[in-house]
């Protein structure tokens, strides 16, 4: 992997890390619509600047509308989802859950895009599952049904991540960074803005929080959605949606000590065991097939 390609997989995964941060302060706050729609409305508002000072142009190749889809599939449900569990899991629990999308991944490939199933892989989706278990029961958190709800909303948001990353590879292959992002967001937030405004006219929050709440909707939508969706669309184009999906190994360790270190939420060998075997499951799923010996003969 070229060393730039590195560094922005380093640096994505931090700022990946530090969005389950935001959340776990906005979410209690706002409810889980108006996190989810602040998220990528800023975003979105974010990139149409980045777009607009830059040489790329608005000429989307015809691709607007897989954008919007996109979008929808890869922000605009998943940011709904994660929310939701910003409300009840602690910032590194959901990182770590996070780190299940390349397992999502194979299981979409190999039952939807005919990818192939192997051994390794196979073997690497029960550790990984076995992982999440070991996680959600041995941790600080007590296992009860706010937990398993939590848990459930991000595994439905790495099936999403999982879909997205084959349907990127198909629909977007050529389009710039800045214009997939920025057509990804716009669907998004399309997508929300309905359940936005029936949310907060049934049941607007009982607070909107202080400066705290909205400086880290800034650095949410801003910093941890506009800019890292314009790193992550680079990714997919430089090294290909399985080396990009890498960027999981990284999150969770990013998630966890941001949460330890700002918002002091405890650690535990809960996270050291499940961590463990999630990281594990993620080599047996990503690690390169080895090339057939030809035959002297």
């Amino acid at each position: 992997m070229p060393a730039t390609s590195l560094i922005r997989l380093i640096l994505l995964a931090a700022v990946w890390g530090a969005s389950f941060l935001f959340m776990r302060i906005i979410a209690p706050e706002l409810g889980t619509v108006p996190t989810a729609f602040f998220r990528v409305s800023i975003a979105c508002l974010g990139l149409i600047a980045i777009v607009a000072a830059s040489p790329v142009g608005w000429h989307f190749q015809g691709k607007l509308k897989a954008c919007l889809v996109l979008g929808m599939i890869n922000s605009g449900v998943p940011a709904t989802f994660y929310s939701v569990a910003a409300q009840v899991l602690p910032a590194g629990y959901s990182a770590i859950f996070n780190a299940t999308t390349p397992l999502m991944g194979v299981l979409i490939g190999a039952l939807f895009f005919h990818e192939r199933m192997t051994l390794p892989k196979l073997i690497g989706i029960f550790l990984g599952l076995l992982g999440v278990a070991i996680l959600s029961g041995a941790g600080p958190v007590a296992l009860d049904a706010a937990l398993i709800q939590g848990a459930l909303a991000c595994l439905a948001a790495t099936t999403c991540y999982g879909f997205a990353g084959f349907l990127a590879r198909r629909w977007l292959g050529g389009l710039d960074s800045r214009l997939s992002a920025l057509g990804s967001m716009l669907g998004a937030t399309l997508l929300l803005t309905p359940a936005f405004l029936w949310s907060v006219t049934t049941q607007p929050p009982a607070s909107w929080g202080g400066w705290s709440v909205w400086g880290s909707l800034l650095g949410l939508g801003l910093l941890c959605t506009a800019f890292a969706y314009v790193l992550y669309f680079r990714l997919l184009s430089d090294i290909g949606p399985v080396r990009a999906s890498t960027v999981t190994f990284l999150i969770p360790v990013f998630g966890v000590l941001w949460g330890a270190w700002l918002l002091d939420e405890p650690l535990s060998l809960g996270h050291l065991y499940g961590g463990v075997l999630i990281s594990l499951a993620l080599w047996l799923v990503l690690r390169p097939a080895r090339a057939k010996s030809l035959d002297p003969a």
